[in-house]
This record gives structure tokens, sequence and C-alpha cells, in this order.
């Protein structure tokens, strides 16, 4: 049978981009709040904060591509839909990173001010690195008025470095060419998480 019947174009419009991609028809199977092929997934979500909210797709997707070309996943919140096109090494970490999104969304403004906060000292006190690649080139690409009238530009980055933060603390994996901040505000970062965030179950 052509493979082409077994697959469909899907698109989605989120954060001003539309994404095009082909997914791969499975079986799905329910692990809770996640509809996925990937068994892996329990695994993972139990070594995060406890989660409730309508059930998410998980897609393993490929050929996902974003205005800037290729990308290893994407998230879709109107549409409660993950899709992933990496490596089987990454697949924990960057589905957090991709749960994390449904999280920042439904924190509220004081919450996500709050982790801000903790990128805006870092960032005053010259701190160099990050926790993952997309909150890296962000974070490269700010300029002081970008901070100061918390334009898109730092928004996005808060956003990211939130995201990779969690893949960090949840993905289960201790050593990444992409971890590259400092000890110090690592553990700045994993208070923020343990105090604000480790005693509540998170909406997504």
């Amino acid at each position: 049978m052509n493979a082409d019947k077994h697959s469909k174009v899907l698109s989605a419009f989120i954060g001003g981009q539309v994404f095009a991609c082909r997914a791969v028809s499975c079986c799905i199977v329910s692990t809770g709040l996640f509809l996925s092929q990937d068994p892996r997934i329990a695994a993972i979500v139990r070594r995060m904060p406890p989660l409730t909210g309508v059930p998410v797709r998980v897609d393993m997707v490929r050929g996902l591509r974003d205005r800037r070309g290729a990308v290893h996943a994407g998230s879709f919140l109107r549409e409660r839909r993950i899709a992933l096109d990496c490596a089987r090494a990454e697949f924990p970490r960057i589905f957090v990173h991709e749960v994390a999104h449904f999280i920042w969304l439904r924190l509220g403004n004081a919450v996500r001010f709050s982790y801000e906060d903790i990128v805006r000292a870092e960032l005053a006190a010259r701190a160099s690195g990050e926790l993952g690649w997309s909150a890296q080139w962000r974070k490269d690409a700010l300029r002081a008025e970008d901070i100061a009238g918390r334009t898109r530009r730092w928004r996005e980055y808060g956003c990211e470095s939130f995201c990779d933060t969690a893949a960090w603390l949840y993905g289960g994996i201790e050593r990444h060419e992409e971890f590259t901040l400092g000890a110090a505000w690592r553990r700045r970062r994993r208070t923020w998480f343990a105090e604000v965030l480790g005693n509540r179950t998170l909406s997504i």
C-alpha cells in the first residue's frame, strides 16, 4: 500500500508562524495527559511536577520546519499538540521543553515575571551561557532596550529560557553541550523551580 495513504500534511499557526510537516501515522496510546505512540513519555512525565489539563497529542514528525529552517519540535498550543522530529537520545530533553511551553502559558504573569527577574539578574551580572540553544541564541540577540521595555524579543527569551531550564531539570540528561550556564546560576534556577513550582500541580 502506498505510504502516502498512511500520512497527512499538517500545519498550524502559533506565535505568528506557520509550521508545516508530514506526520507519521501511528496507533495512539493514552499515557494520562499525553496521547502518544512512545512509551517513554510516561517515565519522563514522572520526573516532572504534577500536571493537569486537557490531554495533549504527541506526534512524531518528519521534516518539521519553521521560518528559520529545520527544527526538532513544535508546540501547537491551541491544537493541544506537540510535534517532534529529533534523535532518540534527545527525545526526553526536547519533549520536556515542549511540555514547558504549555506550562509557561498558564503560569500567570506574577510567576512569569518572577522567573524573568532570575534571568534579568544573570544578565546584569554578565553571566554567560544558557541551558539550551533555543534560549542561547535569543539571549545573544538581546539589546538593552529589550530588557528595559520587556519587548517581544525579551518575552520570547524568557519563555525559551524557562523551557530549556525545565528540560535540563526534568529531562534526565546530566551533561549536554548546550548546558553552558555557570554552576552558581544553575543552582539559582533550580532553587526557583523548587520553591515556586515544586509544591503545586501545574496546568498545561
